[in-house]
């Protein structure tokens, strides 16, 4: 299982790997929602969340049980989660010296239990967390922790999947732009729809492979999706 641990970044090398992910404050997205949606059901809690932690604020990617899009950075656990080894946990939060302050859990929110695996990039930025919340103290066990980073692993390759497609399309649009002159047009065959790159037929997949070096996998459009099971019902 994919685990990566957090290096010792400054903050604003962390910030800009945040920033170079273009994932903050975008539209929801069903990937994300439907994974803390599954871990909320598989760890029978309240609440799950897919954090970032900004500059100042921790925004939420995605939330199951909570209907806020963020908060401020100072009380929120996520912000020091980032930076642990290994699951940062908090078992019974009015009784531990890490968290006996935390507005979250002396106040009217009533914290009791957090567990957080840091989503850390391949170069060791930790990014936000994957995390669950109680509102009664909860044991934790390896197994559980285990589990835990399962979920946040799907988390970080979504995140990847993103940023490797921005990435493509942006190359795409710059090899266009220097390839093609004004007034022309980029040729694509209209029986195999394959473009032509610098002289070579080639898919659009071949091009993410061969030119950009990026994985593509596959998956079914939500849409289509909802159709094929409405078909199918």
């Amino acid at each position: 299982m994919r685990y990566r641990k957090p290096n010792p970044h400054s903050e604003p090398e962390r910030l800009e790997a945040l920033r170079h992910y273009g994932i903050m404050d975008t539209p929801p997205d069903g990937a994300f929602d439907r994974v803390t949606v599954l871990a909320a059901r598989f760890f029978n809690v309240p609440i799950s969340l897919v954090s970032l932690v900004d500059e100042d604020r921790i925004w939420f990617k995605s939330s199951f049980g909570l209907d806020i899009p963020q908060i401020d950075r100072t009380p929120g656990l996520c912000a020091s989660a980032i930076f642990s080894e290994s699951a940062y946990v908090v078992k019974n939060a009015v009784a531990d010296p890490r968290t006996l302050a935390n507005p979250l859990v002396a106040g009217s929110f009533g914290l009791k239990f957090y567990a957080a695996i840091p989503l850390v990039t391949h170069d060791g930025h930790g990014l936000g967390t994957f995390n669950i919340i109680d509102f009664k103290p909860r044991d934790f066990t390896p197994q559980d922790e285990e589990h835990l980073k399962a979920f946040a692993d799907v988390v970080m390759d979504q995140m990847e999947l993103r940023l490797s497609a921005r990435l493509a399309l942006l190359s795409l649009s710059n090899l266009l732009k220097k390839e093609q002159m004004p007034g022309k047009y980029l040729t694509m065959c209209a029986w195999t729809q394959k473009i032509c790159v610098e002289g070579t037929w080639m898919s659009f997949e071949e091009f993410l492979s061969d030119r950009l070096g990026v994985s593509v996998t596959h998956g079914i459009h939500p849409d289509t999706a909802k159709s094929m099971l409405d078909d199918s019902l």
